[in-house]
């Protein structure tokens, strides 16, 4: 395992198995562990579903659920609880599937149906993550303006450029550690939801009862929920890192504990976000058209500091989210055509690895520099393509799943084919419903 990237967003080679002194580390924590019981063995496994869930509450997100509560109140909570189930389930089964069989979603997708699926796969992946990077780069836009009034066309190139050198050239670990710390600040909303005073019967209702204007701009934001909760690179991150960490069978069930503790972490920030904005931004008819819109609801915890604390978190979760996009995407394509890509190679030994990580972030801040781009309407409609994506890459891992050669007796029960059939079924007739309401 590379020292400079203890945790990888997916394998650096397609056909390796998790190395040597991954699988000891593990098993001398297991050691360590042993006598305190199921939670150290929990604490000992814990990660993938942790990371993979709230790394979902990155810019596009809290975009996306201040946008819901902004304009529809309490109204659509019930899209964020169905989008939080299907986020378990799915993350369930990609950790399921990395355990099993110790391989990435696309070399699984290569060697069960062949190189034109794997490349359907990728293809999605790769316009999913290039949207995703897109939004992180705008959230960056975004903050610096908020915080300094800096303008794009300098703080998203500096972006690009320092992501590329500290995931390249730094200790990856410790700047993730960082800026994981410094995305934190979302959690203010939690403390805000409470001090704004919402209507806490009108939430109840607006999550336990499903009720949605048959309009396309709502249809869009619901669609858009989907795509910011369950996103593609999740799907193909928490497998992947599920792998790296060298897990077995034997720790399937504490990580699927890990999986829904960091879904309903995902969900509960979600929650508050669209609470705050709903109790002070709803309520006075303020629609989210820029970043400092959506600072205005942390007004009720942080007075005249609301700006720079929404700020600060919008930069630090985009500036993570901007380093992990760009390397899973990177890993991905060489996954697929079965190329060897390592942090230590050189660029003549890993040339489409590195060709792939500086074309998408190339790409990604081109599109955010185009003059006159608009930063919210790409952080939210990133979001709503990325629900669509799902409908390429989840048939995939539910029809893997389902496989009882590959997967043994750990395949999807009934219930399990049930639960992905019908989130999967849901997913569709949103994104075809906008679709109609779209062409209409």
């Amino acid at each position: 395992m590379n020292q400079r990237m203890a945790s990888p967003p997916t394998r650096r080679h397609a056909h390796r198995t998790p190395g040597r002194h991954t699988h000891w580390r593990l098993a001398r924590n297991r050691r360590r562990l042993l006598r305190g019981g199921a939670l150290a063995t929990l604490l000992a496994v814990v990660g993938p579903g942790l990371l993979a869930g709230l790394s979902d509450d990155d810019p596009a997100g809290i975009t996306t659920y201040s946008i819901l509560g902004a304009e529809y109140g309490y109204r659509l909570i019930w899209v964020l609880v169905v989008s939080t189930a299907a986020l378990i389930v799915f993350h369930e089964l990609g950790v399921r599937l990395g355990i099993v069989t110790g391989k990435g979603l696309l070399t699984l997708v290569r060697e069960r149906y062949g190189p034109r699926a794997a490349a359907l796969v990728l293809g999605a992946l790769v316009i999913a993550n290039t949207g995703t990077l897109c939004a992180e780069f705008a959230g960056v836009a975004a903050a610096m303006d908020l915080l300094g009034g800096m303008s794009r066309y300098l703080s998203v190139p500096l972006a690009a450029a320092g992501v590329s050198a500290l995931v390249l050239r730094e200790n990856f670990r410790h700047v993730e550690h960082f800026l994981l710390a410094l995305s934190s600040v979302f959690v203010a909303y939690v403390i805000s939801g409470f001090l704004a005073h919402p209507d806490w019967g009108a939430a109840a209702r607006g999550a336990a009862v499903p009720s949605i204007p048959l309009n396309r701009d709502a249809l869009l934001v619901a669609v858009a929920t989907v795509g910011t909760t369950l996103a593609p690179w999740g799907l193909a991150f928490i497998q992947s890192y599920a792998v790296d960490k060298g897990l077995t069978a034997k720790d399937l069930r504490f990580e699927r504990v890990d999986v829904i503790v960091g879904a309903v972490l995902t969900g509960v920030i979600g929650l508050f976000v669209i609470v705050a904005c709903a109790a002070t931004l709803h309520t006075h008819g303020i629609e989210v058209n820029d970043a400092r819109d959506a600072a205005n609801a942390l007004e009720p915890l942080a007075g005249s500091a609301a700006a720079t604390l929404f700020g600060l978190g919008f930069l630090g979760a985009a500036l993570l989210a901007a380093a992990i996009v760009p390397l899973s995407t990177a890993y991905s394509i060489s996954e697929t055509l079965g190329r060897k890509a390592d942090l230590d190679d050189s660029f003549a030994e890993a040339r489409s690895f590195y060709l792939s990580f500086a074309a998408v972030v190339a790409v990604a801040a081109a599109i955010v520099l185009i003059p006159g781009a608009p930063l919210i309407e790409i952080l939210f409609l990133t979001q709503a393509l990325n629900a669509v994506l799902l409908l390429v890459l989840l048939p995939f891992m539910r029809s893997l799943g389902r496989d009882r050669e590959l997967m043994g007796e750990h395949a999807l029960s009934r219930a399990g084919r049930a639960a992905t059939g019908l989130a999967l079924g849901v997913i569709a007739v949103a994104v075809v419903a906008l679709g109609v309401l779209a062409l209409g």
